[in-house]
């Protein structure tokens, strides 16, 4: 009883920041950086919407909810690629291994790379000549572990770094989740909270630069100076939602999800989900996004495959659509041994 009223706790504090959110809902949107770790992963999630917070239940916890390892009975090492909008390139790579002490520890790297861009500065804005490049990653190690049959604890802790030419930003920050089995015909509930840290700060030695008082008085030295910059926030999250089966026979399983999401940054959100899976092989996917800038309808499938007697190789596509931009497409690949 007392996990219930937790649960039942965690619900209705998410209905009160989403009852009060929107007399804010313009001031908040782009006032968190780090957007990198906003980025989903898992083409399997994706393709539901991302309504993955009481789903998940392989390596992709450490992104979703790290509660969703305390369940696994098998080792997994699982990659992910996203081609973001404007050729930005994702790579998602998570370890997961159930431990003989019991629970389940988890590893993870995501690493965003931007490219070259041209240099452009106030005095030059068509260009300097010279060119730079902008990357973003966290590392990240979690651990899980059911408490009952029932209820399922999670934490991640990750190392955040951005760097744009040679500036540079870094913080510690965590992530926590519960999941819990109402044993009610499959009927999940899951609960996550992600990028609790500090606020970060750019320095480094590309905010350096020479000063001159009077540029077109030339008896004026330039003297040494340094470019200030402010704090900016980790893009706190916190999710809730549902994950139940809608039918489930020896040869085929229908899931629907359902996760409410309220990001420090943007307006509260929703998504919905649905999997289909046929003979624990073949699995179709759709989703929806509510409240998103551009992003609305997911698509995806999956294989499952056996290539030895003890290993299963997942496959994984996904496709959203980004209404005026590009749609994106992600790929996942998973491996259980």
């Amino acid at each position: 009883m007392r996990i219930i009223r937790y649960m039942l706790t965690m619900c209705m504090i998410f209905i009160l920041l989403v009852s009060t959110g929107y007399s804010d809902e313009f001031s908040k949107v782009g006032t968190a950086g780090a957007q990198f770790l906003k980025i989903g992963v898992g083409a399997r999630y994706i393709g539901m919407g991302e309504a993955s917070v009481a789903m998940v239940d392989d390596a992709y916890s450490m992104y979703w909810n790290p509660a969703g390892m305390a369940g696994m009975e098998q080792t997994e090492f699982a990659f992910t690629n996203v081609n973001w909008v404007e050729n930005v390139d994702l790579n998602f790579i998570s370890f997961a291994k159930p431990m003989e002490f019991g629970g389940t520890i988890g590893f993870s790297m995501s690493l965003l790379n931007i490219g070259q861009m041209e240099e452009t500065t106030v005095w030059e804005p068509n260009g300097t000549g010279n060119t730079f490049d902008a990357t973003s990653y966290s590392l990240g190690a979690g651990y899980a572990r059911s408490l009952t049959d029932r209820f399922a604890f999670g934490f991640k802790v990750k190392y955040v770094s951005e760097r744009i030419s040679e500036a540079r930003s870094s913080a510690v920050a965590f992530d926590f989740g519960t999941r819990f089995t109402t044993g009610y015909r499959k009927l999940k509930m899951g609960v996550n909270i992600s990028n609790m840290g500090p606020s970060l700060k750019f320095s480094g030695s590309s905010l350096n630069f020479k000063f001159r008082r009077d540029q077109n008085n030339t008896n004026y030295d330039p003297v040494d100076a340094s470019l200030a910059t402010e704090n900016y926030d980790l893009p706190l999250v916190f999710r809730v939602g549902i994950a139940y089966d809608l039918l489930q026979t020896s040869m085929s399983t229908w899931t629907v999800t359902a996760e409410g999401k309220h990001p420090n940054d943007n307006l509260q959100q929703l998504s919905l989900g649905t999997e289909y899976s046929w003979n624990n092989t073949v699995a179709l996917r759709a989703g929806y996004k509510f409240e998103y800038d551009e992003e609305g309808l997911t698509l995806g499938g999956g294989l499952l495959l056996s290539p030895t007697q003890n290993a299963k190789l997942a496959i994984d596509y996904a496709w959203s659509d980004f209404g005026h931009l590009d749609s994106v497409h992600r790929f996942s690949f998973g491996i259980r041994f």
